[in-house]
């Protein structure tokens, strides 16, 4: 068999395993939003207590995203990600069990141990796809892929939870996170970091502290009216104390998490900025604002829940899923920041046509809005935030910048939902009637991803990721 032959049966084999991995990994994110009313009647709880097993299964994904891509680089990749698959399949089979919400909040936590897997997977594609065009295009698969399988997991989890009830869901996760381990085990090639280090432990606490703390006073905040401000401010404090610890122990460390100095490079600063406000401006829109307006009665379109999500959600993710791979491939081409700012123009000028559907009776405008935004922020902005952190990352340190990334993304989720949310309820009349909450939801949201565009220009050029880069503009600091 030919070098090129025996070549493309390995991609397609690596391919399968990492797209298996980031699929698991979905359903956990995804898949249970349909099935939480379903949770509360049949564990007779509070929605608030189940709110917080959504709550418990993300921060504790943002905080390993911090350091397990690192762990990674230093025992292996393949063994890291095969390991958080076993133990997300092992929180689903806990969580199917569950017999109280506070199991299945213990459960939720486990499979936030998963948290990192896209990086792990783009990390492990980078180290086997050398050209360019090739790797932007399967990049730009498996990161639409994390973008939602074009809607067929909510789909599915709510024909599961209504039909055989909510621990058939986790049933399903296990299933596949089963069969994603089992293809990531024998299909899957091993890859370290080219230089061997120790792993950080004593940075690692204090970073964990310090996302945690301020994830949690931005779930607090979102609460509006009924947060506690006091924890919330003292979440902060707490949390930029610990960040201060975090930036000395590194500095005292001969093998540190995070080398300061890499901090100080636009190649992360930039990236993370952008990544933060670009979350903020937009995540709380996209799945708080928009599927509101759908089922509002007054001022909506007084659809279900079901059917607001076949209109909005649904062909958003589809419209990601086939937009994605395309953005890859172009980045290669044209540049990454390029395309990164095509799609954020484009997802400015989608929510500033999103203010002209509100209070209008055209469903087909809400349908438009969701594609478009699908298009430029799930199939493009979306791609380029987490490719940039793979391909901007330092060679002596891979696993730092995709890590940090992906806390900001979180970091962003969160601080959206607590800020677009404080706009809207502060421009909502007092009898909550009327459409000025929507439309300060979404001014607010325009000028923050305003703000993103224009830290996206300071975002440097990737080198070896783009065909023709050239040297000069490949500086980082």
């Amino acid at each position: 068999m030919s070098e090129t032959a025996r070549r493309r049966v390995n991609v397609g084999a690596l391919m399968a395993a990492l797209l298996a991995a980031c699929v698991a990994f979905q359903l956990n994110a995804s898949m249970l939003s349909p099935a939480l009313v379903r949770i509360e009647e049949e564990l007779d709880t509070t929605s608030a207590a189940v709110g917080l097993t959504q709550t418990a299964f993300f921060t504790a994904a943002a905080l390993f995203s911090l350091f397990l891509p690192r762990l990674g680089d230093i025992i292996g990749r393949k063994k890291v990600l095969t390991g958080m698959l076993v133990v997300l399949t092992i929180g689903s089979v806990v969580a199917a069990l569950a017999p109280s919400i506070e199991v299945l909040f213990l459960a939720r936590l486990i499979q936030g141990v998963s948290g990192p897997v896209v990086p792990l997977t783009l990390i492990m594609l980078r180290v086997e796809i050398r050209d360019p065009r090739l790797y932007g295009t399967l990049m730009g698969v498996i990161t639409a892929v994390n973008g939602g399988i074009a809607g067929v997991d909510a789909v599915a989890g709510g024909y599961l939870a209504e039909n055989h009830g909510f621990a058939s869901v986790f049933w399903a996760m296990a299933v596949v996170g089963a069969v994603a381990t089992a293809l990531l085990f024998f299909l899957a090639p091993e890859s370290r970091a080219e230089k061997k280090e120790k792993m950080d432990w004593v940075g690692v606490v204090p970073l964990v502290i310090s996302v945690g703390t301020l994830l949690t006073a931005f779930n607090e905040a979102g609460k509006l009216a009924d947060a506690n401000w006091t924890l919330v401010a003292a979440l902060i404090v707490i949390g930029v104390i610990a960040f201060v610890a975090f930036w000395k122990v590194e500095n005292r460390t001969e093998q540190p998490l995070v080398a300061t100095y890499l901090l100080k490079q636009r190649s992360t600063w930039a990236l993370l900025l952008t990544t933060l406000l670009t979350m903020t401006g937009v995540f709380a829109v996209i799945n708080g604002i928009i599927p509101a307006l759908a089922q509002d009665g007054a001022v909506g379109f007084g659809m279900g829940a079901e059917e607001s999500a076949w209109w909005t959600l649904t062909p958003y993710a589809i419209a990601g899923l086939v937009i994605g791979p395309f953005a890859g491939r172009l980045a290669a081409g044209w540049g990454y920041g390029k395309v990164l700012r095509i799609g954020m123009i484009g997802a400015v000028i989608t929510l500033a046509l999103m203010l002209l559907v509100v209070g209008s009776e055209s469903k087909l405008g809400l349908l438009g809005v969701s594609v478009l935004i699908g298009i430029t922020y799930a199939g493009i902005s979306n791609i380029m935030l987490n490719g940039l952190g793979i391909v901007l990352s330092p060679r002596e340190n891979p696993g730092f910048l995709p890590g940090l990334n992906a806390g900001a993304f979180n970091l962003g989720a969160g601080l959206s939902f607590a800020v677009i949310y404080a706009v809207k309820t502060a421009a909502t009349p007092a009898d909550g009637a009327g459409s000025t909450g929507y439309y300060a939801g979404i001014i607010a949201g325009l000028v923050i991803l305003g703000l993103a565009l224009a830290s996206s220009f300071l975002i440097p050029r990737p080198a070896d990721a783009e065909v023709d880069a050239a040297p000069a503009e490949t500086d980082h600091r």
